[in-house]
């Protein structure tokens, strides 16, 4: 997959895609319907039009981090669906100024040269999000390329949501937020230092920040991982810290992920974590002997219930 960060200057190959346009946070399974439409009318490469930052982060600037996908997990969730172009327009003030004709003249038509744009039925663009599914139709029209709009899709008569999964996960229901998104929840991103208590406590972690992204319910989980980078890529099991460490008076939240039966150096390397089941939540403890012993347990809870997967 392609990845293009700016809608001028592309290559010619780059250009004539059929695409998907939205945020698609958490790609879950009402993204998933827009894209497979966009796929099934794509007679040219498959592409998406989406953007980063999110448009909500841009305007809600120190707000509460709201994000179940950093770009780089939202990447990689496309790629597997067989997207060939992905274009990461950069959201910012001119972006955000411009009018729904001037952003379908100047980034579709003019930019991208796009085909054909597949939306979902609540999409809205353009400054003030003035511009609407039916004005994007409109202006295809205008301007020659085709728009189709995608109803809204859902189960047990709700829509699927990043909000309904961003709850989901906030409770702990991993299984739910799952079923709604079409796969694990899954955070991604590269292992930083930490303070390696792990390794001395005999259960060494990889450590990943949670910075920009929505918190799931602080604790334990039973956690799939896919190392994607480095010589030792792989998939395996394991147990998961998410939270803020109180024990050592740290409020940082991040996420510390032990990697059954494997050893080895995963520093700068970029890791794939679904969150399967949640195991307890975050607890403080009164001595170091009696948090190891938990962490044991965990781990075998987690083993428990990974068996088979």
């Amino acid at each position: 997959m392609q990845i293009h960060r700016d809608w001028t200057g592309l290559p010619a190959e780059a250009c004539g895609a059929t695409v998907a346009m939205g945020n698609f946070d958490g790609v879950h399974k009402g993204h998933r319907a827009v894209i497979d439409v966009a796929r099934a009318a794509a007679a040219a490469p498959l592409g998406i039009v989406t953007f980063e930052p999110h448009p909500r982060e841009y305007f809600a600037g120190d707000g509460p981090s709201f994000r179940l996908m950093n770009a780089e997990a939202r990447a990689n969730r496309l790629a597997r669906l067989g997207v060939t172009q992905l274009y990461e327009l950069p959201f910012g003030p001119v972006l955000a100024g411009l009018s729904p004709e001037a952003f379908a003249r100047e980034v579709l038509v003019e930019g991208l040269g796009v085909a054909h744009v597949t939306v979902g039925a609540d999409f809205c663009f353009g400054k003030n999000r003035a511009g609407t599914a039916g004005t994007l139709c409109d202006l295809g029209r205008q301007l020659g390329f085709g728009v189709t709009i995608v109803p809204l899709v859902g189960a047990e008569g709700a829509e699927y949501s990043s909000t309904a999964i961003r709850q989901a996960l906030t409770e702990g229901r991993t299984h739910d937020a799952g079923r709604m998104l079409g796969h694990w929840h899954r955070i991604e991103g590269e292992v930083v230092h930490g303070d390696k208590r792990g390794r001395d406590f005999g259960w060494p972690t990889a450590n990943m920040r949670m910075d920009g992204l929505h918190l799931p319910r602080l604790g334990v989980y039973a956690v799939l991982v896919d190392v994607l980078t480095g010589p030792d890529r792989l998939s395996c099991q394991g147990v998961a810290s998410l939270g803020v460490r109180p024990m050592f008076g740290k409020n940082e939240p991040n996420l510390e992920v032990h990697l059954f039966d494997f050893s080895g150096d995963l520093y700068g390397q970029h890791l794939s974590v679904a969150l399967v089941d949640f195991v307890r939540d975050e607890a403080k403890f009164v001595d170091v002997e009696t948090l190891i012993a938990q962490i044991a347990h965990d781990a075998q809870d987690a083993r428990r219930l990974l068996a088979g997967r």
